[in-house]
């Protein structure tokens, strides 16, 4: 008796370890930043022309637009991205839906809420309406997964497959800009970004992009299976809906709030009616520790999070797993940049990841230089357009007289940055010797070459007087003909 209850104790005992180690694998911090969990490109892929790329199509909503990236583009496939940028109107909310890819999104402007369906978590928001009458009764009204306050400068994470919404609550239209990882081992599909739809359609005037999921069901199979008669299965397939993925809400959307907004609002509520929002206690089990209390929202653009920073030259946020552990399942990453008047971004290269660099505000000159040292992308980038840069390729920038802002984002929940000059940069860390043979220059040309942006680190201030960008073409013109 005592040996098989020991060989059982055992083996619940190896399960444990093993189940336990699965839940660590999957949520871990720890991971090799040398390593990327990627598919890789899907075929010979060339970068040796790069182009600033805008939304090619645009489908309206009746709460708002959706604008698309061209994902067909070569550069698009093979740095295994795709982009759309959104536009979500006053009261307007983007419709629950997931996709087979994971993705970040940046808030460039508004502000609102943001709802998340993790599967297996609790719904931990309840909200209870208070009847008159002598008894004081609390009937039960609603109950759902934390909702989250978003406002402009906030990053956004998306896991594959989990189902979200967005709402306007402001007075300002929400502009957003999504990047999704189509080449992430977490898609088991093709390389491309599926959206499926768990309400509305794609479907506005003569335009049509897709149905909700419940479309793909029998009526009558649909409303057995959820309980509920056929009319209101007809609804949920949205058969004859004609307002697109974001719809406004006539009224406002009502929902549980966090507590702190909650208080806020409970005074202008009607006398004779009261709502509560309580998070449930209790404890908690493994998945709800590890994945169901990852926070999916922060914020980029508050200056006092700056991990780098030049007061004459501007300020970079790098955001990775380290700080934003949810991370680690999307397995992206993010850096914003502004830079001030004139100021330089220290040439580099990512080690780890591609980026995708958007530009938020203003105007940068960007140059990126290939393997061969071939110039693939000599140009000015504007507000409003995207840029991608491959992994390892060398990319210069150069804010214009009014500064300029932009978010880079990368395909590595912990991406590495090599840079060329400044403080801990490839220059710094070579021998002066080196460099003179290398460059067959002076030593004291060597030191200086290591030492002149030796106390900045990132951004630069400008030693040289603006040049215009037409007088800076002409000059890599006549160089190239010289040549």
């Amino acid at each position: 008796m005592a040996n098989t209850s020991f060989s059982s104790l055992s083996f619940f005992f190896c399960v444990f370890l093993l189940c336990h180690g699965s839940m660590a694998q999957l949520f871990s911090q720890s991971l090799n930043l040398w390593q990327s969990p990627r598919q890789g490109a899907f075929r010979e892929c060339r970068f040796d022309r790069l182009q600033a790329h805008e939304p090619l199509r645009q489908v309206r909503s009746q709460g708002g637009l959706t604008e698309y990236f061209d994902e067909q583009n070569e550069q698009f496939l093979c740095s295994g991205v795709s982009v759309i940028r959104r536009v979500i109107n006053p009261r307007g909310l983007l419709l629950p839906r997931y996709h087979n890819t994971p993705g970040l999104v940046y808030i460039i402007r508004g502000s609102g809420f943001a709802g998340f369906a993790f599967p297996g978590c609790p719904e931990t928001f309840q909200q209870f309406e208070q009847a008159q009458g002598p008894s004081q009764s609390q009937q039960f009204s609603d109950e759902h997964q934390k909702v989250h306050r978003f406002q402009q400068g906030d990053v956004i994470a998306l896991p594959v497959g989990v189902a979200h919404w967005l709402y306007n609550d402001g007075d300002a239209p929400i502009v957003a800009i999504y990047v999704f990882d189509t080449n992430s081992n977490a898609n088991q599909l093709e390389p491309r970004r599926k959206e499926f739809m768990l309400a509305g359609a794609n479907r506005l005037a003569q335009q049509y992009f897709g149905d909700n999921i419940f479309s793909g069901f029998n009526v009558q199979l649909l409303s057995e299976a959820l309980d509920i008669n056929e009319l209101t299965a007809q609804r949920l397939q949205s058969q004859y809906e004609q307002r697109g993925e974001i719809i406004l809400v006539d009224h406002g959307l009502q929902f549980v709030k966090p507590a702190v907004i909650q208080q806020k609002e409970q005074l202008s509520y009607p006398q004779g009616r009261s709502q509560i929002g309580r998070s449930i206690g209790g404890s908690l089990n493994g998945l709800e520790e590890n994945f169901c209390d990852h926070k999916p929202i922060i914020n980029i653009e508050d200056p006092n999070q700056a991990d780098e920073y030049n007061p004459r030259a501007g300020r970079i946020t790098h955001l990775n797993s380290q700080k934003f552990s949810i991370l680690n399942t999307v397995q992206m990453s993010a850096t914003r940049v502004d830079l001030y008047q004139n100021a330089i971004l220290s040439p580099s290269w990512n080690i780890n990841a591609h980026s995708v660099v958007y530009m938020i505000q203003g105007h940068a000159w960007v140059q990126v230089a290939n393997n061969q040292g071939q110039n693939v992308f000599n140009g000015l980038l504007r507000s409003g357009q995207l840029l991608i840069i491959p992994q390892n390729y060398v990319v210069l920038k150069k804010a214009e007289r009014e500064g300029s802002q932009h978010i880079a984002f990368k395909t590595n929940a912990n991406s590495m940055v090599s840079h060329i000059a400044g403080k801990n940069s490839i220059f710094q860390a070579l021998p002066t010797d080196v460099i003179a043979n290398a460059y067959r220059i002076s030593k004291e040309e060597a030191q200086n070459l290591k030492t002149n942006r030796g106390e900045e680190f990132g951004a630069f201030t400008t030693k040289f007087p603006p040049l215009s960008y037409q007088s800076f073409e002409e000059s890599a013109s006549s160089r190239k003909a010289s040549e």
